[in-house]
């Protein structure tokens, strides 16, 4: 597992790397903050982040943000403080796993394991998500175009879904791909 390290302390990065290292770990670079965590993980090519950070500022957490839409991989966050805003900021900014008051070498490994099982469940859900709002923008569509073509040629319903279907078929195109080129021209 390839690990990207973010500690602004040398030394607590340094115990936290060698902890890594002995659960199995190739730790692929070390960074100071995440005001670069984006790059610094495509440059890495890192599958997971460690953080260590006393307090996790603001900042630091929109690089967790921005790292989580643009590039995202499961973050673990050790921190020292667990105020109930930071934590839930955190997890609103893709932290998989947010573990208060320190770092023991024996629990990192499993630490890593249930946030990359939950940022694939996290992901996985994201997915359908999307899916579930695409398919409900291609209906959408598709009852415009039946209820132009039931306006313009006075159709009933199923008569326009077929003339939908027909024109579908014909043309060797999707469903939805008629209806946005019906809906386009008519309200043009």
């Amino acid at each position: 597992m390839r690990v990207l390290l973010v500690d602004s302390d040398t030394e607590r990065a340094a115990a936290v790397e060698a902890g890594l290292v002995a659960a199995g770990c190739v730790v692929v670079g070390i960074a100071a903050g995440t005001a670069d965590l984006t790059r610094a993980v495509r440059e890495s090519g890192a599958e997971v982040i460690v953080c260590g950070l006393d307090d996790p500022s603001r900042d630091e957490l929109e690089g967790m943000r921005a790292l989580h839409r643009d590039e995202p991989r499961p973050v673990v966050l050790f921190a020292e403080k667990a105020e109930p805003e930071q934590i839930e900021a955190a997890l609103a900014a893709g932290v998989a796993a947010y573990v208060v008051e320190g770092l023991a070498p024996a629990r990192v490994r499993p630490v890593i394991e249930v946030a990359i099982r939950r940022f694939r469940a996290h992901q996985a859900l994201r997915e359908e998500l999307a899916l579930a709002r695409q398919e409900v923008e291609e209906r959408k569509l598709v009852d415009r175009a039946k209820a132009l073509l039931m306006q313009r040629h006075r159709l009933s319903e199923p008569e326009a879904y077929r003339r939908l279907r027909r024109l579908a078929m014909d043309r060797g195109q999707k469903l939805v791909a008629v209806a946005a080129e019906i809906v386009g021209k008519m309200k043009a």
